[in-house]
């Protein structure tokens, strides 16, 4: 640092335009997006908690307009990541009960078969609650319903977060 005073915001290390602070905030959002796929982290909260982060650090008004793009991208994967599946489970029959039920095997599943077992709790509780309300032969089909709907509410998040991600990329290339 040959003499300098370091002050508050300086970059400590940098390698071809790119901060340790953007560097680790990349690595937050990816995390955040693993999150999503394996719903064991909060992963919208961390993609949005990393981009604020970076606006702060870089506090400038591009900053703050890529932060609020991220935002109501990241507000509107979640509002939507419901109301979509939503429909479908209606249309389909299958009650919210199933799905909490499915949501119980799946945290009692993850302490019992680590990460694996999150996924065959939830399927075995949707199935178990299925068959419980339609009976044995309609169970399976209207667990697969459950389940598509599960899957294009990940979906829909994971759309966003990239969204997301692709917003922060073009406000650290612009800044």
């Amino acid at each position: 640092m040959s003499g300098a005073a370091l002050r508050p915001g300086a970059v400590l290390w940098e390698a071809d335009g790119v901060s340790a602070t953007e560097l680790l905030i990349a690595v937050v959002i990816a995390v955040g997006i693993a999150g999503i796929i394996v719903p064991v982290l909060p992963g919208t909260i961390l993609v949005l908690g990393a981009i604020l982060v970076w606006a702060l650090e870089i506090g400038t008004s591009t900053g703050w307009v890529v932060f609020a793009l991220c935002a109501v991208l990241l507000a509107g994967g979640s509002v939507v990541k419901y109301l979509v599946p939503g429909r479908r489970l209606k249309a389909s029959g299958v009650p919210s009960r199933t799905l909490l039920v499915g949501a119980g095997l799946a945290f009692i599943g993850f302490f019992v078969i680590p990460v694996v077992g999150l996924f065959i709790g939830f399927v075995l509780g949707v199935y178990l609650a299925e068959r419980t309300r339609v009976g044995a032969a309609q169970a399976w089909p209207s667990t697969m319903n459950a389940l598509k709907a599960v899957g294009v509410s990940i979906l829909i998040e994971l759309v966003a977060a990239f969204l997301a991600a692709v917003t922060w990329v073009v406000g650290v290339v612009v800044t």
